[in-house]
C-alpha cells in the first residue's frame, strides 16, 4: 500500500501576498477558489513536488506561523537560492 502526503495547510495572514510570493518562486497555481462567506482556498505546487500547500481565508483556525518545521528539499541549494534570496528581500 502507498501512503503519500498530497497536501500541507498552510496558515497566511495575507492570502494574495502570500499567493504572489510563492508564485514568483515558480510554484503551479493549482487552485484559488473563493466562496460566499469570505472563505477562499488556494493551493500551490512546487515544480517537481507531489505536495502542494494550501492556504486562504477560513481554510484553518490555526494562527500564522504554526507550519514551524517542515522542510523544502531541493538537489542544488545554490539554484534556488539566488532567486528566492532576491523574491525575500525584494
Amino acid at each position: 500500500m502507498d501512503v503519500k502526503l498530497e497536501a500541507v495547510v498552510v496558515p497566511v495572514s495575507d492570502v494574495d501576498r502570500a499567493k504572489g510570493f510563492y508564485e514568483s518562486l515558480g510554484w503551479r497555481l493549482d487552485a484559488d477558489f473563493p466562496s460566499d462567506g469570505g472563505f477562499r482556498v488556494v493551493q500551490l505546487t512546487p515544480p517537481g513536488s507531489a505536495c502542494s500547500i494550501i492556504f486562504g481565508s477560513g481554510v484553518t483556525s490555526a494562527a500564522t506561523g504554526w507550519a514551524e518545521g517542515l522542510h523544502l528539499v531541493v538537489t542544488d541549494i545554490e539554484a534556488p537560492g539566488a532567486k528566492w534570496s532576491s523574491v525575500v528581500s525584494g
